[in-house]
């Protein structure tokens, strides 16, 4: 279960936070108010849910900047939620292996997302890594 029921947990957290317009704190306090699983599963879903809304600004960038051909408002939310949660882990978390989070990330697309959003999301963090590697070496 772990990191990978965490992640799911955290991509339905940022995905209430942009439906809802509610700030991480208070999604987080109400999501865990109704489910109840054991504190590391906790602990890792409130750091991916508060560091990607954190960030969110500048990973939105990243985004724009390598989603070719696609209006930032054209992704769907299921599909930014997963790529702002990934970019996250791959530059703010330097103790996950790029390979782990894209993999993660590719199988949130095509458990939560289109038939499309797995070739998506890879492609789209393919792209963010050639295009931001000398980021991901600052923040480290």
């Amino acid at each position: 279960m772990g990191r990978r029921k965490s992640r799911e947990f955290a991509i339905q957290i940022l995905y209430q936070i942009e439906i809802n317009k509610s700030d991480a704190e208070h999604a987080l306090q109400t999501f865990w108010e109704n489910y109840h699983y054991p504190d590391d599963i906790k602990e890792f879903t409130n750091h991916l849910v508060k560091g990607t809304s954190e960030h969110k600004n500048q990973i939105d960038q990243m985004i724009v900047k390598t989603a070719k051909n696609w209006s930032f408002n054209r992704i769907t939310p299921v599909d930014r939620n997963i790529l702002r949660e990934a970019i996250f882990e791959m530059f703010y978390c330097p103790d996950i292996p790029y390979k782990v989070t894209l993999n993660e990330a590719i199988e949130l697309g095509k458990k939560f997302g289109s038939e499309k959003s797995g070739a998506f999301i890879n492609g789209v963090l393919d792209n963010v890594l050639d295009q931001h590697s000398d980021i991901k070496k600052q923040v480290s």
